[in-house]
């Protein structure tokens, strides 16, 4: 009788500790669902930040509304809107946010937690620009003299690039349709500053005003509107310094830098001038912040 009195005792036993153990197992279970939710949170958290950010920067050279806006609609694109707490704006420089949100818990409220909170910030910058795809065969030389917003004549030299005249560039390859193609579309592959790059020569007065009229056909904004992102009349164009140069000619330019260029007017079948502005703007391409600065930036994500 006694054995059987122990051995009861010993069941019963057993019984509370499996019992207590499934409740210590499910406790985890629910701490490790509610730690992961927690996860997946900050991490769109964060990803919506650096989007917000990325998109926003490219807004630094127009206005802070324009940044402040595009902020604004990245988030209410992502459904977080409601958990920015702060928007700082440096412009020409920076913009970075502040996310929150508290995040429900399902299980840790058996313990008398109910939510948490989670955040995320992320800042990006614009840097002057080092390399891009997309550029233009056109150049100019790093001596000149860029005043942002102000008219500028620019001469397409049929004859070649010279020391005072806008530069025709070989992108790719000499030949007048390459260039055409170059002009209206970009040159596809990456060109970066100390390249070493052939100048061409040759008639392309007419390839350049179809070129030209090409870009402003595409544009459906009205004059001067620079700040648009699918406008054509925006173009990026290498600055360089001359590197091998015969009888008064420049044969070969070594790129220091980039612009953007906006065109203003088409060219008429007498014209060799393209008119236009250089400005200031925001674009896509690898960066250096201690690079010579012509008003062509890229954006990077700094924090």
């Amino acid at each position: 009788m006694r054995s059987k009195a122990l051995l009861g005792r010993e069941e019963g036993s057993a019984i509370v500790l499996v019992g207590l153990s499934m409740v210590l197992l499910l406790a985890m279970a629910g701490l490790v669902i509610d730690l992961g939710t927690v996860f997946a949170t900050k991490v769109q958290l964060q990803k919506t930040a650096n989007a917000a950010v990325l998109s926003g920067a490219q807004e630094l050279t127009n206005t802070q509304s324009a940044v402040t806006d595009v902020v604004n609609q990245v988030l209410t694109d992502h459904g977080e809107l409601s958990s920015l707490v702060n928007t700082s704006i440096e412009m020409k420089k920076k913009v970075s946010v502040d996310l929150n949100r508290d995040v429900p818990l399902a299980f840790s409220k058996l313990f008398g937690l109910a939510s948490f909170p989670v955040g995320a910030h992320a800042a990006a910058e614009i840097q002057p620009m080092v390399g891009a795809t997309g550029v233009v065969p056109l150049g100019i030389p790093s001596t000149t003299d860029l005043t942002y917003y102000t008219d500028y004549t620019l001469k397409v030299d049929e004859t070649g690039v010279d020391t005072g005249n806008f530069g025709v560039l070989a992108l790719g390859g000499p030949g007048a349709q390459t260039y055409e193609d170059n002009l209206k579309y970009g040159y596809q592959s990456k060109i970066e500053t100390d390249d070493i790059i052939d100048t061409q020569t040759g008639n392309v007065a007419g390839k350049t005003r179809d070129a030209i009229q090409d870009r402003i056909n595409r544009c459906p904004y009205p004059v001067g509107e620079t700040y648009h992102r699918d406008c054509p009349r925006t173009i990026l164009i290498p600055v360089y310094d001359p590197w091998e140069i015969s009888v008064n000619q420049v044969k070969k330019v070594k790129i220091t830098g980039f612009a953007y260029f906006y065109i203003m007017d088409p060219m008429n079948w007498q014209d060799k001038t393209i008119h236009g502005m250089f400005i200031e703007y925001a674009g896509t391409g690898v960066v250096n912040p201690v690079a010579k600065n012509y008003g062509a930036y890229g954006i990077r994500l700094t924090e």
